[in-house]
């Protein structure tokens, strides 16, 4: 039997595809839970007895209590690693569409850049208000990660923040979780910052220059050129929010 504090706020999924209850996530707010959930996915990855990945860092799973604090919850997909490993192989895939890094899905393959992964696409929907399970930009054929890149790269990551962000003196920290974000998202998990880098970014708290993001994993245009290669028999391009898990006891 698990039992959960009471989080009489639900999730975080419950204001930020609200039109109206988004309004109640103000920059502070929405920052403070940015930084929360990525101080508490560092402790997971660093400071915790075992090295554990969650497998499943997404909107609903983030709980809110009185204050609007966050809490990470259901970790029934959680793994864990011994300190010195550095990544793992399963064929057995689960977690949630549209969270999910690449190596997973084609490999099978689950390191602490998953977590990464799922915190870039996370830390998109907050700054946006938008889910990952729709398409966007003109012809809508976009999904949430390309639509961010493209207007990142076009210098118009104005156009992709929550219209309630509506406040000229946040630009700046706004396009930088957008890079941030990006850069998490990447395709090559060599080339996603690890938690303690991200975290540092966030703060602010180092002098070294952000890198550039390239195109993101499960780019339309991308798989396009590599004629959509079937995962079984589901295209690597499929974003949704439905739980890829099986039926076991546990």
């Amino acid at each position: 039997m698990l039992i959960y504090e009471f989080m009489p706020n639900k999730s975080l999924d419950f204001y930020l595809y609200d039109p109206v209850k988004k309004h109640l996530l103000d920059w502070r707010k929405r920052i403070s839970i940015i930084e929360s959930v990525a101080q508490g996915i560092l402790y997971l990855q660093e400071y915790s007895n075992f090295t554990i990945i969650h497998h499943d860092i997404k909107a609903s799973n983030i709980l809110l209590d009185d204050d609007m604090n966050p809490k990470i919850s259901d970790f029934g997909m959680a793994r864990f690693f011994k300190k010195d490993e550095l990544e793992a192989n399963t064929s057995r895939i689960v977690g949630t569409y549209g969270y999910v890094p690449p190596e997973y899905v084609k490999k099978g393959i689950y390191s602490m850049k998953y977590d990464v992964y799922s915190f870039g696409v996370l830390l998109l929907q907050i700054v946006s208000g938008k889910r990952n399970s729709s398409l966007y930009g003109r012809n809508e054929y976009l999904n949430l990660l390309e639509y961010s890149y493209e207007l990142w790269k076009q210098g118009r990551g104005a156009e992709f923040f929550d219209a309630s962000l509506d406040d000229s003196s946040l630009s700046c920290k706004l396009i930088r979780c957008m890079q941030v974000a990006l850069l998490c998202v990447q395709e090559n998990p060599a080339d996603r910052p690890s938690m303690v880098e991200v975290f540092r970014l966030l703060k602010n708290e180092t002098t070294a220059a952000i890198s550039t993001p390239k195109q993101p994993a499960f780019s339309v245009t991308r798989d396009e050129e590599e004629e959509s290669k079937d995962i079984g028999k589901k295209k690597v391009l499929s974003v949704n929010d439905a739980t890829m898990t099986q039926v076991v006891p546990r």
